[in-house]
């Protein structure tokens, strides 16, 4: 399995919690494909507001297996996607979009399978005339996501990984996964958390009444 699959396997908590809780991308998503998952490199666009025309330029340099992170200066209801550049995304063999502004077609989309995330689903379309920019650092939920960089989205959300960061991220996510692997097994065994992790003195300590 390549690093990449091995991201979108292990999910968007585990690649969290293993990265010291960096790189969330804190805002609400739609995952327009259920059960979709999805890890690649960053290939970023920053629109003009309200405008798609970018989303147009960067699919003709796209490369397999990326993932198109598209952005305004500030999000807004506004469909950069619909059926017919999902299309061209799919057909380019683009492994997902995460998108900070509104898609429509959504139906359509779902039919597609491509897997797409966005803030919103409104059906307002955008204009298509202002340039804007691509490979550049974009900012999405309060994380920078730099070209190259690697998304990982699922239902819970999505999280960056500085590219320069991912052989060690990955290594820690594996062994995040191992180590909850035992603890589940111990919890169906019976085991509780609040003794696995030792929290029995801190509950009483919070629960012992106060003297004045």
């Amino acid at each position: 399995m390549t690093p990449l699959n091995e991201f979108a396997r292990l999910g968007v908590a585990t690649v969290y919690e293993a990265s010291g809780r960096v790189g969330l991308v804190d805002i609400a998503l739609h995952q327009i494909v259920p059960g979709s998952r999805v890890a690649g490199p960053a290939r970023t666009v920053r629109c003009a507001q309200d405008d798609n025309l970018m989303v147009h330029a960067v699919l003709a340099t796209v490369e397999p297996g990326e993932v198109l992170v598209l952005t305004m200066p500030e999000p807004a209801p506004v469909a950069l996607v619909g059926e017919l550049l999902a299309t061209q995304a799919l057909a380019h063999k683009v492994a997902g979009l995460l998108i900070d502004a509104s898609v429509r077609d959504v139906e359509e989309l779902r039919a597609l399978g491509l897997p797409i995330w966005a803030r919103f689903i409104r059906v307002r379309g955008a204009q298509r005339g202002a340039l804007g920019e691509i490979n550049v650092p974009v900012e999405m939920g309060g994380t920078t996501v730099h070209p190259g960089d690697i998304v990982v989205i699922d239902a819970d959300g999505a999280v960056v990984v500085a590219r320069e960061r991912a052989d060690e991220v990955l290594a820690k996510s594996l062994a995040r996964e191992k180590s909850e692997a035992d603890k589940r097994a111990k919890f169906q065994a019976g085991t509780l958390s609040i003794d696995e992790y030792g929290l029995r003195a801190q509950v009483a300590a919070q629960l012992q009444p106060k003297t004045s």
